[in-house]
């Protein structure tokens, strides 16, 4: 396929389905060989990008487990030699639950899965990372940090480190020449999403935005697909949101 990310190598995680599918479709239709990790299966996704004419494949892959991820290095070593561009998105998503009546297994589980994840997945790609001409990285965030929902402190405070993360990796990485950078949806209708929300709270967060539009998961996909490109060579350390100006509010 024909793009500004032509024959580049991306990696998306979580991709099987939301805002990670939506990422690796997008990455796909502008040139770019797509490689999915996910708990569940993917094929479906790769099927879509198929049938966009593009290349993908699928790994089962627990971005939390170290074992399983070297597989997924291993065998995407074997297919490119390289990767390009490595979205972390693996992760899973908050209810509601007062901070004094979480366990300590309950929050070690958010961090287990939504920062020890993204950061395990990308030491283990790094090296790979290294062998692109046009390396990128860029972490999946949430604005929920900014927000401090009452409720999501074990979800805010695991993606707050990624926040962290994500600045550090960008001082660090920048000696190579690799931008990191994070995007921030608004509040998405994905399947994780509306398990936990109902329409009338989706309705009431696109009220409090600038521009009174619900955000859909090719929102956030374009905004990676920009990151990916040649456009975002020197944009890197940066907390990008898309949330339609919700967080003016």
């Amino acid at each position: 396929m024909q793009g500004r990310l032509k024959d580049r190598v991306a990696v998306v995680t979580g991709a099987a389905a939301g805002l990670g599918k939506a990422a690796a479709l997008r990455l796909a239709s502008e040139g770019a060989i797509v490689e999915i990790l996910d708990l569940n299966d993917g094929s479906a996704a790769v099927a879509e990008i198929e049938a966009l004419g593009g290349t993908s494949h699928s790994i089962i892959c627990d971005c939390a487990n170290e074992e399983q991820i070297a597989a997924a290095v291993k065998a995407i070593e074997a297919r490119h030699g390289r990767i390009d561009v490595l979205v972390n998105n693996a992760g899973i998503l908050s209810g509601r639950k007062p901070w004094h009546e979480l366990s300590k297994q309950e929050v070690e589980r958010y961090i287990d899965v939504n920062y020890l994840g993204y950061f395990l997945v990308t030491k283990a790609f790094y090296p790979l990372i290294l062998k692109s001409q046009t390396p990128r990285v860029i972490m999946v965030a949430s604005r929920t940090y900014f927000l401090a929902n009452p409720g999501q402190m074990a979800y805010v405070a695991s993606k707050g480190a990624v926040m962290g993360m994500t600045r550090v990796l960008a001082k660090e990485m920048g000696e190579q020449g690799i931008p990191v950078n994070a995007v921030m949806p608004g509040m998405v209708a994905t399947p994780g999403t509306t398990e936990h929300s109902q329409e009338e709270a989706f309705n009431r967060v696109m009220g409090n935005q600038a521009i009174k539009k619900r955000v859909q998961p090719e929102h956030l996909a374009g905004l990676i697909a920009f990151l990916a490109s040649d456009d975002a060579e020197l944009i890197t350390g940066q907390m990008i949101l898309c949330d339609g100006g919700g967080y003016l509010h």
